[in-house]
């Protein structure tokens, strides 16, 4: 029998461990420790699950948990999470239940993550029929805060050696082999017009509102009027209270946004506010978002570094905003920080940053994972790095592998997440070449 009719086989399974999965509404919460008694019930579910397959089952603290197959020395990871975001209540569905649509199966964690969780661990099941003996440890790795920080991948670490290879579920197909550099500092300075100001809801996101509360007839209106306008935006302006209105975006991708705070700070410039910090805004920032004025446009053959305005407000006589750096993947970030705090004129506050993830194409781990994507879809698509952020960052050896295909839009995060039944076949598909190749590295 064939791999893909193995994956036949087993679909049912997988989509009842799917459904039962998904029914615990493991979102972060203070009831119970670590991270909440709904964390704590769905890894102790997945860990029945690996039970019932023969399979050894341990709970890290409940703050992770792992399911294991093999033995030796080595360690292939599939680590992914089994936490998930809130929901709004302008779901079509449950989301806490798996509701079957067409094609489609719909429910919070059917694509980030869990989807991918339940995929690697029915690989694991139909390679412990292909290969009965194995060398190395296959380890299912589950964490429960993936979603608030990772907590719970530092604990397994304090607990548990790295993995020696592998990847984490809870990327894109083909391969993410790089994850570029973080850096998170302050954009700060004394105001004389500005009175309050709040804007942006997180400093991974596009600044989607500002207000501002700001001295009488201190702009001429119509040439804000003009400029907003000419860009897009949309605004108010009543009892001098100004509230613009952008696009929210991903952070790691902020030119798909409309950055209203870099509008509105630019508009009221150019409207003549004669403002302390709206000027350095203006000198140091303006609308970009590529670090242009700032001295840090910077790029490799992978991709450009992205300069992101988050959450602002204001404290005493001083407005301080967030910035959001995302770097290519080939640089590090102490230079960067060095020509923030140099251009910035003491304007740049609190930088501090992470070193990006990669690995070369032609390391054995990426090409054994490549090969098992290609020769089970036939697709020529291309390795690709990104902005965000995965498991892969705190646990060395892995990248990310799937599960997204990029065949929909699976609204993570969002309302009406889902996932299809061609899409968990074609992962589990393509984990369980996956894992048989990097037997052989």
């Amino acid at each position: 029998m064939t791999i893909k009719e193995k994956v036949q086989e087993y679909t049912p399974e997988l989509l009842n461990n799917l459904k039962e999965l998904v029914s615990h509404p493991s979102v972060y919460s203070d009831d119970a420790p670590p991270f909440g008694q709904a964390n704590i019930d769905c890894l102790n579910a997945a860990l029945e699950m690996g039970r019932k397959l023969g399979f050894k089952a341990v709970s890290v603290d409940n703050y992770a948990g792992y399911i294991e197959m093999g033995q030796g020395d080595e360690t292939i990871g599939i680590v992914g999470h089994l936490d998930v975001v809130p929901v709004s209540d302008t779901w079509k569905t449950d989301p806490f239940e798996m509701v079957q649509v067409g094609d489609r199966y719909y429910g919070r964690g059917t694509s980030d993550d869990k989807g991918g969780v339940v995929c690697g661990l029915m690989a694991m099941k139909i390679l412990s029929e292909i290969k009965p003996v194995i060398n190395k440890k296959i380890r299912l790795i589950m964490g429960c805060n993936e979603e608030s920080g990772s907590a719970c991948l530092r604990h397994y670490l304090e607990k548990e050696k790295p993995v020696d290879c592998g990847f984490t579920p809870d990327g894109s197909f083909p391969i993410v082999f790089g994850e570029k550099g973080m850096i998170f500092a302050g954009f700060t300075g004394k105001t004389e017009k500005i009175l309050d100001v709040k804007g942006g809801t997180a400093h991974n996101a596009v600044c989607g509102k500002i207000t501002f509360t700001l001295e009488p007839d201190c702009f001429d209106i119509s040439i804000l009027d003009e400029f907003l306008k000419e860009n897009g935006l949309t605004y108010t302006f009543e009892d001098y209270t100004l509230t613009v209105f952008g696009t929210a975006a991903h952070a790691s991708t902020p030119e798909e946004g409309l950055n209203a705070m870099s509008y509105a700070m630019e508009a009221l410039y150019l409207a003549g506010i004669n403002d302390s910090f709206v000027t350095a805004y203006h000198e140091k920032i303006g609308t970009g978002y590529y670090g242009e004025k700032m001295g840090v446009d910077l790029h490799d053959e992978y991709g450009r570094l992205t300069f992101n305005m988050g959450v602002i407000g204001k404290k005493d006589d001083n407005v301080t905003a967030s910035i959001d750096i995302r770097f290519p993947v080939t640089m590090t970030n102490k230079p960067i920080i060095e020509m923030l705090i140099k251009n910035g004129e003491g304007h740049v506050i609190n930088a501090g940053g992470a070193d990006p993830l990669f690995f070369p194409l032609d390391h054995p781990m990426i090409k054994a994972m490549l090969k098992a994507y290609y020769d089970v879809t036939g697709s020529d698509k291309e390795p690709i790095t990104m902005g965000g952020g995965t498991y892969a960052r705190t646990m060395p050896n892995i990248v990310a592998f799937g599960c997204d295909t990029g065949e929909y839009n699976w609204h993570i995060h969002d309302d009406n997440e889902f996932v299809t039944l061609k899409s968990l076949q074609q992962q589990t598909e393509i984990y369980t070449e996956a894992l048989l190749n990097l037997l052989e590295i």
